[in-house]
C-alpha cells in the first residue's frame, strides 16, 4: 500500500472511531437495563443473555471486545462470547447491600472497537437464609408490684438479616396469666415487641415470672428464634427516671480515635435510696452498635469502641434506657452523625491500554480508564490531568470514564518513548491524589531517507594501483530503526555514457567501501566522477544520492624523452660552430618532454661529459648548449658532448643524449675531414651517391617520426579533453628546471642545406643559411596546442 493510501485508510478509521464514541456517549445517557438473580447463586450461574439488549449478533460481539466493568470490587460478573452473563462468585445479598431493599448493583458493559458503554443494574433477590436472632438470650425485667394493669413494657427485639417477606414478621409469647404481647411499629418501620400487663402483680404471691419469646419470619419454610424473659417483681417504686433530653444529636468526624468520648446522657429520679439509683443500658441496640459504642452504666457517658467509617455507615441511632432501683425506666435516643473526611484517595481503573502505537497517526486512543472516590461532597469530586509537555490529552466520557488520546502525530525519531502520568485529584481538604504511570512506545515508520555524511566525496588514487584496491568509503545514516534503518549502497549509471564505470570501480553494498577494479593510468585518465545511491530496506524503500569524484594522482613512471637531437641509431647529427663565435654563442638546444605531470614533469639539464671541459655549457632550465668562452685555434675541431636530462620525480628518472660539435673557420670553408671520411677517402666517389641517399632517407624518416609523434600526442590530448581531466602543473616553477608545458624552449627553428662536392679530395659541408619555413611554424603551433607539455617546434632537412 502506498503512503497516501495508508494515510487515507488511517483517517477513515479515525472518523469511524470518533463516530462510535459519540454514538456510545449518546446511548450511555439512556435508562439502564435491569437483571435479577437470587442470592447465594453459585459461581458460574446464568443471569441473562445480553445479545438482544446490546443489539448485536454473536459474531459481532466477539469483534467488539466486550468487557464488564463495575464500581469497586463488590460485583464480579463474566460476559461470554455467546452473550451469556454469568456470576463469577457466590453472591450474598446481606454482605453486598446490608438492610437496603431493593439490593441494586449497577454495572456497565464496555464495548471496544468502537468504544460504547451499556448501562445495566443487577437486582439481588433475597432468600430466607437467616433466622431471627435475639442478641440477649435472656431478657431481665424488673417490674414493681404497684404497676397497674394495662402498663406496657418494651422488650428486646430480634434481629433478622433477611429483608421483605423473608424478614422478621411476628412475635409470640408463651401462655401465662399476667402478660400478653403487643406489637408496634417504630418511626423507622421496625416492629417492636411490648409486654402488656393484664393482671396486677403480687410479689408475695409470685416474686418472678419466666416467659418464652419467639420471633418468626415470613420465609418458606419460616424460621424462628427464641429468648427467655425473666420478670422480677419489685416493691413499689412510684417515680420512674426521666432524661433531661429525649433526643441527643451528636456529630463526630470519622477519624475520631477509638476510646474517645462521644456524649453523656443524663436522667434523674425523684425517689431516694435504691429507687433513686439509676443505671444506663442500651435498648433495642443492634450488634453493630454494641461493637461500636459503649456506655458507662453509672455515669451515662458514651464512648467509641471501634473506628468509624463514613463510607460504610453515615448515621447511628442509639436507644438508651435509664432504670432505677425500683425497676422503673425511661428512655432517650442518641442520633450520631458521622462527618465525612477526605480520607480516601481517588481510585483509577484501567480498562483498555495500548502500550505501542506507530508514529504519524492522528488522534489515537491509548487508554480507557475510570475513576472513583468513595468520599462524599467535594471530597468525592475528582479532576484528572496529565503532564503539560506531552502530545496527549484526556477526553471525558460518561460516568467518570476517560480516554487518553494523542493530539498530534508522533515522531519516533524525536521521542521514541513517553512516560505518561495520569493524576486524579479530589477537591477535598486536604486534597488527595492518585497517580498512574503509563509507558507508551512509538514504533517506527519508514519516513526518513538515508543521509550521506557528505554531499560529495573526493578520493585520491595513485596511478598504477593494484587491482581491487580499497580507495575510499562512503557512509550514510538513517534516523529510522530496525530494517527501516538498514542501508545498502549501489553505483548509479554515469551521466557520461562513454565512461566505463563498471570496469573502473565497484562498491560493497553493505558498508560502502569503494574498490578500484584495475590499475589506473594518469596519462590516460586523470579524473572521473560518478554518483552513488543509498537505499534503506523499509517499505516503501527510501533513497538518496551523493557525488563521488576520483582523482588519479600522477606517479613518476615516465622517463624524459629527447625530441632533439633524435637518437635513432643513424649517423650522429653534427652541430657547426664558427671559431669566431663569441662566448655564450647558442650551439643548439636539447629538447625533451616527460609524459608525467607536475613536478614529475619538471626537467633539468646537465652536461655530464665533454671532450674539452669548460668550452661548452648547458643551461639547466632550458637545455640550451652555448659556448662558455671564446674559441681559439688551439681548440680541437671536433667535440663530443654527453647531456643528461632528469625529471624532478621521486625517485627521479633520466635520459641522456650525445651531441657532436664541429668547429669551423667559416661557413663558406669546407669542413674538416671527419675520421670516417678520411678512412674511406679512396671510395669517396662511390660513397657520395650513397651518402646523399642516406641523408635523404634519414631526413624523410625523421620528418615521418615527428609527424607520427605529433599525431599521437594530438590523439591523446583529444581523449583526455573528452573526459575533462587535463590539468597542468600549478605554482612556482624552480629556476633551474625546464617547464616543458610553458612556451617553447627553442627560440628558432633551424634548417640547414648540406651539399657535398663531388670529385673532391675532401668531402666538406657548405653552410647556406638558417631558414624558417611557414609550414614548420604552423606545425609548431599545432603541436603546442595539442600538447601543452611540449611546445617546442623544430624541423631538420
Amino acid at each position: 500500500m502506498e503512503a497516501g493510501e495508508r494515510k487515507e485508510h488511517v483517517l477513515k478509521q479515525r472518523q469511524v472511531l470518533i463516530f462510535f464514541i459519540l454514538l456510545s456517549i449518546a446511548q450511555a445517557d439512556s435508562q439502564p437495563r435491569h437483571y435479577s438473580v437470587a442470592e447465594e447463586t453459585e459461581s458460574g450461574s446464568f443471569v441473562a443473555n445480553l445479545l438482544k439488549d446490546l443489539g448485536l449478533e454473536v459474531d459481532e460481539l466477539s469483534e467488539r471486545a466486550p468487557r464488564v466493568v463495575s464500581k469497586g470490587k463488590k460485583l464480579q460478573l463474566q460476559l461470554r462470547q455467546t452473550g451469556d452473563l454469568l456470576v463469577n462468585e457466590k453472591l450474598d445479598r446481606e454482605e453486598l447491600c446490608g438492610p437496603a431493599e431493593p439490593c441494586v448493583l449497577p454495572f456497565q458493559v464496555l464495548l471496544e472497537n468502537p468504544l460504547q458503554f451499556f448501562q445495566a443494574e443487577l437486582w439481588i433477590r433475597d432468600i430466607n437464609d437467616h433466622s431471627p436472632v435475639f442478641l440477649d438470650k435472656e431478657i431481665i425485667l424488673k417490674i414493681s408490684e404497684s404497676i397497674i394493669p394495662g402498663t406496657t413494657f418494651l422488650i428486646e427485639r430480634a434481629q433478622d438479616l433477611d429483608v421483605g417477606s423473608n424478614g422478621l414478621q411476628s412475635y409470640t409469647i408463651s401462655s401465662n396469666l399476667y402478660f400478653h404481647l403487643k406489637l408496634r411499629d417504630s418511626p423507622d418501620g421496625i416492629m417492636l415487641p411490648q409486654l402488656v400487663l393484664d393482671k396486677a402483680l403480687d410479689r408475695e404471691e409470685q416474686s418472678e415470672i419466666r416467659l418464652t419469646l419467639t420471633a418468626l419470619d415470613g420465609g418458606t419454610p419460616p424460621r424462628s428464634g427464641t429468648a427467655m424473659i425473666h420478670i422480677e417483681v419489685l416493691d413499689i417504686n412510684d417515680n420512674a427516671p426521666e432524661f433531661t433530653m429525649l433526643v441527643y444529636e451528636v456529630q463526630v468526624p470519622e477519624n475520631i480515635p477509638v476510646g474517645s468520648h462521644i456524649t453523656t446522657v443524663s436522667a434523674r429520679d425523684l425517689d431516694i435510696g435504691a429507687y433513686g439509683q439509676i443505671s444506663y443500658v442500651f435498648s433495642q441496640a443492634s450488634e453493630d452498635i454494641r461493637k461500636t459504642f459503649q456506655i458507662n452504666s453509672k455515669s451515662g457517658e458514651l464512648f467509641l469502641m471501634q473506628k468509624l467509617d463514613f463510607e460504610f455507615v453515615q448515621t447511628y441511632t442509639i436507644n438508651i434506657q435509664a432504670t432505677d432501683g425500683g425497676g422503673l425506666s425511661g428512655s432517650c435516643v442518641v442520633f450520631i452523625k458521622v462527618m465525612d473526611l477526605n480520607d480516601n484517595p481517588p481510585e483509577l481503573t484501567i480498562t483498555t491500554l495500548i502500550n505501542q502505537i506507530p508514529e504519524n497517526l492522528q488522534e489515537t486512543i491509548i487508554a480507557v480508564f475510570s475513576v472513583s472516590d468513595p468520599d462524599s461532597g467535594d471530597n468525592g469530586k475528582m479532576v484528572c490531568s496529565i503532564q503539560d509537555d506531552l502530545p496527549f490529552f484526556l477526553k471525558p466520557s460518561v460516568e467518570n470514564f476517560y480516554t487518553l488520546v494523542t493530539n498530534t502525530a508522533l515522531d519516533r525519531e524525536t521521542t521514541s518513548e513517553y512516560n505518561v502520568t495520569i493524576t486524579v485529584t479530589d477537591l477535598g481538604t486536604p486534597r488527595l491524589k492518585t497517580e498512574h504511570r503509563i509507558t507508551v512506545l512509538v514504533s517506527d515508520v519508514n519516513d526518513n531517507s538515508p543521509a550521506f555524511t557528505q554531499t560529495s566525496y573526493t578520493l585520491l588514487v595513485r596511478e598504477n594501483n593494484s587491482p581491487a584496491l580499497h580507495i575510499g568509503t562512503i557512509s550514510a545514516t538513517d534516523r529510522d530503526s530496525g530494517t527501516n534503518a538498514q542501508v545498502t549502497y549501489s553505483l548509479l549509471p554515469p551521466q557520461d555514457p562513454h565512461l566505463p564505470l563498471a570496469s573502473l570501480v565497484s562498491i560493497n553494498a553493505d558498508n560502502g567501501h569503494l574498490f578500484a577494479l584495475r590499475a589506473l593510468d594518469f596519462e590516460a585518465l586523470q579524473a572521473f566522477e560518478f554518483r552513488v545511491g543509498a537505499t534503506d530496506r523499509g517499505s516503501p524503500a527510501l533513497s538518496s544520492e551523493a557525488l563521488v569524484r576520483v582523482v588519479v594522482v600522477d606517479a613518476n613512471d615516465n622517463s624524459p624523452f629527447v625530441l632533439y637531437p633524435l637518437q635513432n641509431g643513424s649517423a650522429p647529427c653534427t652541430e657547426l660552430v664558427p671559431r669566431a663565435a663569441e662566448a655564450g654563442y647558442l650551439v643548439t638546444k636539447v629538447v625533451a618532454v616527460d609524459g608525467d605531470s607536475g613536478q614529475n614533469a619538471w626537467l633539468s639539464y646537465q652536461l655530464l661529459k665533454a671532450t674539452e671541459p669548460g668550452l661548452f655549457s648547458v643551461w639547466a632550465h632550458n637545455g640550451e648548449v652555448r659556448t662558455a668562452r671564446l674559441l681559439s685555434e688551439r681548440d680541437a675541431a671536433k667535440h663530443r658532448l654527453l647531456v643528461l636530462v632528469k625529471d624532478n620525480g621521486e625517485p627521479p628518472l633520466s635520459a641522456s643524449v650525445t651531441l657532436h660539435v664541429l668547429l669551423v673557420d667559416g661557413f663558406s670553408q669546407p669542413y674538416l675531414p671527419l675520421p670516417e671520411a678520411a678512412a674511406e677517402q679512396a671510395q669517396a666517389d662511390s660513397l657520395t651517391v650513397y651518402l646523399v641517399i642516406a641523408l635523404a632517407s634519414v631526413s624523410s624518416l625523421f620528418l615521418f617520426s615527428v609527424l607520427l609523434f605529433v599525431a599521437v600526442r594530438l590523439c591523446r590530448r583529444d581523449r583526455a579533453a573528452s573526459v575533462g581531466l587535463c590539468s597542468g602543473p600549478e605554482g612556482h616553477f624552480p629556476g633551474h628546471l625546464v617547464d616543458v608545458s610553458g612556451a617553447g624552449t627553442l627560440s628558432q627553428s633551424y634548417k640547414y642545406e648540406v651539399c657535398l662536392r663531388g670529385n673532391s679530395g675532401t668531402s666538406e659541408f657548405n653552410f647556406v643559411k638558417p631558414v624558417i619555413p611557414n609550414f614548420l611554424v604552423q606545425g609548431s603551433k599545432r603541436i603546442s596546442e595539442a600538447n601543452p607539455s611540449f611546445r617546442n617546434s623544430f624541423e631538420f632537412s
